[in-house]
Order: structure tokens, then sequence, then C-alpha cells
């Protein structure tokens, strides 16, 4: 019979402890009351934070909207009817952001960054919150130069700065996307070698589409491919077919992939 040595029994059992490591994760979770049209109250959720990303069963993401005293709303950012009464939803701790940088150069992508065009996956080189604070008048850069938009009448009757906000407006069919194309198309001229010479900086464009059908967009992007606009451009895409809220922060994404 083997002799029991007790030294070497709690030196190995002393070694066996010091490397002994704590993996555990702790999650705080909330249950689902009510889901309906794109939107789940929660309750449990007492620390979240507001805009911050929930996850849901089957690969649902949310984000925190409404902050009310016994429970939370968040918005679906896919199908609501995958997530039931019940459901258990837990915090991520991270503020809904959108991947951002030169990468999202020439490819088409959906509100949250994602693409969708069959090229890849995109590598950000950063990533920036989807809602933030705006800079105030006196820390933003003044407006001067001019932004060409190609369309001689409203080059020389209604000039836009770059920096400014500027809306089309019209009723259907008039020609505002038409606007839009030819003044992303104009903005290859910026991109040459003979503009940068005379001191003129390269126009990145963002072109955010939002309730329109996937071929319209398909047709625009093709477009663009055709004039050599795509390689300046990044196209963010919540169509018809998609739900309320990625269509609703839609244009929050493309301001901060701008940006």
């Amino acid at each position: 019979m083997a002799e029991v040595r007790p030294d070497e029994i709690s030196a190995i059992l002393r070694r066996q402890l010091a490397g002994f490591g704590k993996e555990t994760e702790v999650y705080e979770v909330g249950t689902v009351l009510q889901v309906g049209d794109g939107v789940a109250r929660v309750y449990g959720l007492s620390n979240v934070m507001a805009s911050e990303l929930v996850e849901f069963p089957n690969g649902v993401v949310g984000m925190v909207l409404n902050l009310e005293e016994d429970s939370v709303g968040i918005v679906l950012f896919g199908d609501d009817s995958k997530v039931k009464e019940g459901d258990q939803a837990r915090r991520t701790g991270r503020i809904a952001s959108v991947p951002v940088g030169e990468a999202l150069i020439g490819r088409v992508v959906n509100p949250l960054g994602e693409p969708i065009d069959g090229k890849g996956p995109i590598k950000e080189s950063a990533m920036y919150p989807i809602e933030r604070k705006a800079l105030g008048v006196i820390d933003r850069q003044p407006v001067t130069e001019p932004l060409q938009t190609g369309i001689k009448a409203i080059d020389a009757l209604i000039p836009i700065g770059r920096g400014q906000r500027e809306l089309i407006i019209g009723d259907r069919q008039t020609g505002k996307t038409v606007v839009a194309i030819d003044t992303i198309i104009n903005q290859k001229y910026t991109h040459t070698k003979e503009a940068q010479e005379r001191g003129i900086k390269p126009m990145f464009c963002v072109y955010v589409a939002i309730g329109q059908k996937g071929s319209t967009v398909a047709n625009v992007v093709a477009t663009l491919e055709k004039y050599g606009a795509m390689e300046y451009t990044t196209v963010v895409n919540a169509s018809a077919s998609d739900p309320a809220p990625l269509q609703f922060i839609a244009p929050y994404c493309g301001c901060s992939m701008g940006e």
C-alpha cells in the first residue's frame, strides 16, 4: 500500500488553490412585460442607461428610450415576434453606437453599421455613439468654403456652404433625389489632383435612404458606381421592410458616420 504523505497533499492543494481563477460574469437581467409595434416594456432593469443596448432571446437587440419609475421602454432593432412576454432582457452596458472610419467609404450598410452589400465585414477604426451632445455655436467652425452642387441655378441663386444644412423640399417625383445624387457625383472633382493643388479639400458623402424600396436604393447605388462616386460615398439604408426603430435611428447613425 502506497504511503500517504500529508505534506505533499497540502502542497498540491496550495498550488491548485493559488492557480484558481474566479471566472464569473454578472449580468443585470429584467423580464419582458409587454411587446407590440416594435417596442418592449421591461421590468427589473433599474440601473439601465438611456440609449443603452439590451439583448433579448433569439439574437434580438433593442435600445432603451423610456426610463420610467417601474419599467423601461425599449425599441427593438429586430423582429418583435421573436420576443415574448416573460422573456429575459439582459443589459450590455454599451451605449448604442455605430462603427466609423474610412473602412465605411464605398460601402452600403444598415443603420447599425452592418454591411448589406455582400462585400465582406467592415474593419471599423472607432465607434461613435448614435446620439451625442452637439458642439456649441462658439466651438463650431465657420462656413467659409462653398459646396458646388454642379447645378448652375442652385450654385448661382442659393449657394450652399460646407457645414450648412440645406432642405430639399418638394412633392413626389419632382426630382429631390436627383438633386442629391447630382451633388454627390459633382464632388468627384474635389478628389482630383487639380483640386488638391488649388487647396480644395476632398468631400466625402453619406447618403441615408429611409423608408425606400430596396430596388430604389439599388438603383441609386448603381448610378453612383457608374459615375465613380461610390469611391467617396457611404450609403446607409433603412428600407421600408426594416423595423420602424431602425428607420428612426437611421439619420442619427448617418450623422455620426459623417462626423
